[in-house]
């Protein structure tokens, strides 16, 4: 069994209706500090932008967000070393060092990486051609934010849930075990 493997967000498509409060809460999450956007009408002077999306595909609704993929083919494509790995196996884009060449964005197979613009103090980022200043975006898992993914926090009809693929395999493991075991006995 592999050691240490990296958190993701799992949808359930049969519960989730597309109201896009995971979108709005990831945005607020991550734009608290940077934008000073609270949770009032009124405090947004920036575009929204999540770390994540939701679609609807024929009758399903969910969001495309990051697997953080044991072997990324996002960070694997980044040649400015701006995505890598954190300390607990989740991969993260450092903004700072992204050029917005979008190769990340061509490697994810899952759609999950896009390239939004990058605002500071309520202001957006622009460069010397007024074009303004684009850097990858991906789900972090809330990374250093209270509470984990706000995405999971917010969901009204608890469709996302945080998966941590060692928890959930050593759960199979002892229940494969525990009904081996009671067959055996019966």
């Amino acid at each position: 069994m592999a050691e240490n493997m990296s958190c993701y967000v799992l949808c359930d498509p049969n519960k989730c209706t597309g109201c896009k409060a995971c979108e709005l809460a990831c945005f607020a999450e991550h734009n608290k500090k940077k934008n000073n956007v609270g949770y009032t009408v009124g405090t947004v002077t920036v575009p929204v932008t999540a770390k994540l999306y939701v679609t609807r595909f024929g009758a399903y609704c969910m969001p495309i967000q990051c697997k953080h993929c044991e072997d990324a083919p996002c960070l694997n494509a980044c040649k400015k070393h701006a995505i890598y790995r954190d300390e607990n196996k989740q991969v993260i884009v450092d903004e700072s060092k992204c050029i917005g060449c979008k190769d990340c964005v061509m490697a994810c197979p899952f759609g999950a990486v896009s390239i939004l613009p990058l605002s500071e103090d309520g202001k957006p980022l622009v460069q010397k051609d007024k074009e303004a200043v684009k850097a990858a975006s991906k789900c972090d898992l809330c990374k250093d934010i209270e509470g984990g993914p706000a995405c999971v926090r917010v969901c009204p009809n608890e469709a996302l849930k945080l998966v941590n693929l060692n928890e959930e395999q050593n759960a199979k493991a002892i229940a494969t075990a525990q009904s081996l075991y009671d067959s055996r006995l019966s």
